[in-house]
């Protein structure tokens, strides 16, 4: 289990995150909605270690995350950040390969090539494994990032923003395999969304960020209603139930 308590990040005077507590269940994926500057991916950012909270700790475990060593870290939460830009000639495979450097050190053994033939199956890459990542469309590399994190093997997946820059299929195909590594192999995970139908559909919790806080929080059909929608992004979004999923209709409200 992953405990926030109390989280605050500053930038200048501006608390970013303010005074955040929120705790993610293991086995579940967790979604953090929220309008623009919500503070949604700097609270990623703390609970992966990327950025060092101004207030607050983060426990893993009941173990305060700054007091775990980095590889230790690195076998329990992976994160896949917004930009992952490579300057580097990297072929499918051997970005896939980077997962296992927590494990390996740049040496695989036999377990950790069965890791990333596993994670190129589970995306679909296996085929393609021996092309190189400039000669991909988006939605490629980004499966191919996603891949890595999968090699990685952590129980828990951070992922910021995983369906930029990718079209409806891909971004389907990219929560359904989500909902496979929470559902076939227990990992938990936690993920920053955009579209709230995606949150919707696919989540088991949702936690709503509006100006740095936590403004809602719960299981998903708690916050996919219109009055708690309303809270969150100030317009009125009609709520439709299909096929057993909510869908929310905010192309033309008012």
């Amino acid at each position: 289990m992953i405990q926030v308590k109390e989280l605050s990040k500053f930038f200048g005077k501006k608390a970013v995150v303010d005074n955040v507590s929120v705790t993610i269940e293991t086995g579940k994926i967790t979604s953090f909605i929220g309008p623009n500057g919500a503070g949604k991916s700097t609270l990623l950012s703390m609970v992966s270690r990327l950025l060092n909270a101004d207030t607050g700790e983060v426990l893993l475990d009941t173990n305060d995350i700054r007091r775990i060593k980095s590889d230790d870290f690195a076998k329990r939460v992976s994160i896949l950040k917004q930009s992952n830009f490579m300057n580097v000639r990297l072929t499918i495979r051997e970005l896939v390969s980077f997962g296992r450097y927590p494990y390996s050190k740049g040496r695989l053994s036999e377990e950790d090539i069965k890791f990333v033939d596993q994670a190129l199956d589970y995306m679909n890459l296996t085929d393609m494994q021996d092309q190189f990542l400039d000669e991909l469309s988006g939605g490629q590399r980004q499966r191919a990032f996603i891949a890595m994190v999968i090699a990685q093997d952590t129980d828990y997946v951070l992922l910021d923003e995983p369906l930029n820059n990718l079209d409806m299929k891909h971004s389907v195909q990219i929560m359904k395999i989500l909902r496979k590594l929470v559902d076939e192999l227990g990992k938990t995970v936690i993920i920053v969304l955009h579209d709230i139908n995606f949150a919707s559909v696919y989540s088991d919790r949702i936690v709503a960020l509006k100006d740095g806080r936590v403004i809602k929080e719960g299981p998903t059909n708690d916050i996919i209603n219109s009055d708690a929608l309303k809270q969150i992004y100030d317009m009125d979004i009609p709520v439709q139930e299909q096929n057993g999923c909510r869908i929310c209709v905010y192309f033309n409200s008012h």
